[in-house]
């Protein structure tokens, strides 16, 4: 897995959701926003009398026809019947208008008479079908044919059109695998959105999912493995949460042996291929190399520089660059994957290389020295422009992960910008003529455990890096999220982490106008979609208690549901909350210590977090009697590898004073590091406070020389809470944070009495 620290140095405001009320009173709930909406009084109704008129040239759009008419047979239980001129009475008037600048543009009226939409080519009026899906009730969702006896749709102007051209969504089928039915739903929410383009990660050391013809083995070994430490993992958090259980149905008995795993044979994915086509959804496939090529070397060992397979120093040992046979073999799986997938694109990935094998080879030292190449960097880079000329001569363009810059890159291929905590590389791409998408780790791995800011942190996401001229942005092709699956062991586990966070990428990414509150009002509306959709997204968050909460005399648990129609259930025998459950009560009084868990349900049975809230009782914590002197912490920074705060060296190596719970951008510059930051923190009331503290990787949080917030570990962007129950003063504050190395996120803030998020102020911070 790619492992990603992001770079968040201030102190934000959290982001809550728009409410229920005002989501159902809109009457335009589409996600991504059209770029131009006039609404208008009245609406259109579509009955079984309704006719469609077709556009003149009628088999260029025949697929996108037939989208129509199933999305109406949804609803309404019938077709259209067709006429190739406009008739008057109630019309769907589909038109072809070659004046509208893109591919994807499109433009639609909608009167009480007639609805008419009007684009410049299939993918048009397709995206104009999944605005038109949007405005229809979420009853006609999940069905082959419905029992509405109308479809009203809201009348409207709109023009709309795409701000940038990569619209995706990466999935590693490698790691953890998923089924052919999977895949196209997952397509299809693609599409339901205006996503247009699925990466797929078909390979990597754990397995080998796509049938190579040439080379059976792939598949009849590479595609198979015994359960490993990531596997372990997954079974030990299914204990507690059923998402993280493994889906059996991978899972097989062969020679004995339990193993998992699976591929898609090559007429499976020219279904899944067609499939996606029909959806205007293009499907890059990525065939990882040199590195992470585990699953192929254990089935032809010849690929090493010296026959052995295994671990280096970082990652697993490369196929060698250095000998023919490799070269013979890359050609042979690429010419079988390029004639497979009709995308103009295939990804090499070249990411995570571990050259220790290179370095030690006799025939690289021949290759390197016949080449002029003075680093094994440089060697990485010969073998990529080698298969780039490759991939050139069978009408492909190469994609490669941001490691291609290492060596020097070829200004034809693309660069996929992951490294967040190599802020320049995008922009030395661009420079370089190269064209760019933007895939960085803080926000765009969908595999890091969302949190309440998760969706905020999307939808604020800025696609073109700083630095770059407005003629130099232009390289910049779009944006994609990436789902890593090492800790995804089931198809439920992957839709949580992607959904609903995609939709705000595709906000982003199709409209490029930033309305975050309404965006969220959208949003609400579209879960009663997801949720006949067979959804497992991820429910709104929960807000009024912490995961370790304090009353004094008695507390009071008051949960509001974010949602209409959700359901909050709640369990004191520490089991997991489920249907069966008791349903919270509007106010529940506390007044012994106790540990309560607590899960909100949709409409439709999905359950949402699985929160683990413990009670304990404790007096107001009295304040210091002095005054600190200075404003700001003293930050004291410790070099090295921390794996969690407890194992912080003694002795700091630089100190400084800071102005609040801050890391100074560039300290570490990329390295692993450990911070402690101290002094004082002033309580302006006597009351309950509630502290978030969000790391990348791990910290911990103490006042008054208590821990209130326990976030260790290297993670992602992770928030956990606590509460400390304070006297109005000053009081002693403490927090340890640990970075393994890249980038990091650091945020503290805290509430009063369950109250609005906010950050501490510097002139309530001294030392």
């Amino acid at each position: 897995m790619r492992r990603v620290f992001a770079l968040t140095l201030s102190l934000a405001l959290g982001m809550g959701l728009g409410t229920a009320a005002h989501a159902q009173d809109l009457r335009y709930p589409i996600v991504p926003y059209p770029q131009q909406l006039v609404p208008m009084e009245g609406s259109f109704v579509i009955t079984g009398s309704t006719r469609l008129v077709l556009p003149a040239n009628t088999r260029l759009f025949s697929n996108e026809v037939a989208q129509l008419q199933s999305l109406v047979r949804q609803g309404i239980g019938t077709t259209l019947k067709t006429t190739a001129s406009t008739t008057s009475g109630n019309v769907i008037v589909l038109k072809q208008d070659l004046s509208l600048a893109g591919e994807e543009d499109y433009t639609m009226t909608v009167s009480p008479k007639q609805l008419q939409i009007s684009a410049k080519a299939p993918a048009g009026f397709f995206r104009a079908i999944a605005t038109l899906r949007q405005l229809m009730p979420p009853a006609i969702e999940g069905r082959s044919t419905g029992s509405l006896r109308a479809l009203n749709i809201p009348a409207l102007q709109l023009n709309d059109h795409p701000v940038y051209s990569w619209r995706g969504m990466h999935l590693d089928v490698s790691r953890h695998f998923f089924s052919v039915s999977y895949l196209k739903k997952f397509i299809d929410l693609l599409a339901l959105y205006k996503m247009n383009k699925l990466h797929l990660h078909l390979t990597d050391d754990q397995g080998w999912r796509i049938e190579i013809k040439k080379y059976p083995l792939l598949t009849e070994k590479g595609a198979w493995r015994e359960f490993n430490n990531q596997d372990s993992v997954c079974m030990e958090k299914a204990k507690d949460n059923p998402d993280m259980e493994i889906d059996k149905e991978h899972i097989i008995q062969r020679d004995g042996k339990t193993l998992y795993g699976g591929f898609y044979t090559q007429a499976q994915m020219k279904d899944i291929i067609a499939y996606a086509a029909a959806r205007h959804v293009e499907i890059i496939p990525e065939i990882d190399m040199p590195g992470h090529m585990m699953a192929a070397i254990r089935a032809y060992p010849f690929l090493t520089c010296d026959g052995k397979s295994g671990w280096g120093k970082d990652f697993s040992t490369p196929i060698c660059p250095c000998n023919e046979t490799t070269f013979r073999f890359a050609e042979d799986v690429f010419t079988e994957i390029a004639a497979l997938f009709p995308s103009k694109y295939l990804h090499l990935g070249a990411d995570e290389v571990e050259k220790t094998s290179w370095a030690a080879s006799p025939a690289c030292t021949e290759v390197m020295k016949a080449n002029n190449l003075k680093s094994v960097e440089e060697l990485q880079s010969y073998f990529v422009k080698r298969m780039e000329r490759f991939f050139h001569s069978k009408g492909k363009v190469l994609i490669g992960w941001d490691e291609i810059l290492e060596g020097g890159i070829s200004p034809t291929a693309i660069l996929m910008y992951w490294r967040a905590w190599v802020p320049d590389a995008p922009v030395k791409a661009a420079r370089h003529g190269n064209q760019v998408i933007m895939t960085p780790g803080n926000p765009l791995y969908f595999d890091a455990t969302p949190d309440r800011n998760s969706i905020g942190n999307v939808y604020h996401f800025e696609p073109v890096p700083k630095g770059l001229t407005a003629e130099e942005a232009k390289s910049i092709m779009g944006a994609q999220a990436n789902i890593w699956t090492e800790y995804i062991p089931s198809e439920k586990r992957t839709d949580y982490m992607f959904m609903p966070r995609m939709t705000a990428l595709a906000e982003v990414l199709w409209t490029h106008k930033k309305d975050y509150d309404n965006y969220l009002q959208r949003l609400n509306v579209q879960y009663a979609r997801l949720d006949q959709l067979g959804v497992h997204y991820r429910l709104p968050d929960l807000d009024g208690f912490t995961e370790d909460n304090v009353f004094v005399d008695q507390g009071m648990l008051a949960v509001k549901a974010p949602l209409t129609g959700m359901t909050i259930r709640y369990t004191t025998d520490g089991s997991i909350p489920g249907m069966q459950s008791p349903v919270l009560p509007a106010s529940l009084p506390i007044t012994t210590p106790q540990t309560i868990r607590l899960a909100a349900f949709s409409p439709a049975g999905n359950r949402g977090d699985i929160y683990t809230l413990r009670y304990r009782q404790e007096s107001y914590i009295k304040p210091v009697t002095t005054n600190p002197a200075k404003q700001g912490l003293q930050l004291d920074y410790f070099k090295g590898a921390f794996k969690t705060t407890t194992k912080i060296k003694a002795t700091a190596d630089s100190s400084m004073r800071v102005s609040n719970v801050i890391i100074p951008e560039g300290l570490g510059h990329g390295d692993a590091f450990g911070a402690r930051l101290q002094g004082f923190v002033y309580v302006p009331e006597t009351a309950i406070y509630s502290f978030f503290l969000t790391c990348d990787d791990g910290g911990r949080l103490y006042i008054g020389g208590k821990e209130v917030v326990n976030n260790d570990g290297w993670h992602a962007p992770l928030q956990k809470s606590g509460q400390i129950a304070l006297e109005k003063g000053w009081h002693p504050l403490k927090v340890d944070f640990v970075e393994g190395g890249g980038g990091y996120t650091l945020k503290l803030e805290y509430s009063v009495n369950g109250g609005k998020l906010q950050p501490i102020q510097n002139s309530n911070l001294a030392l």
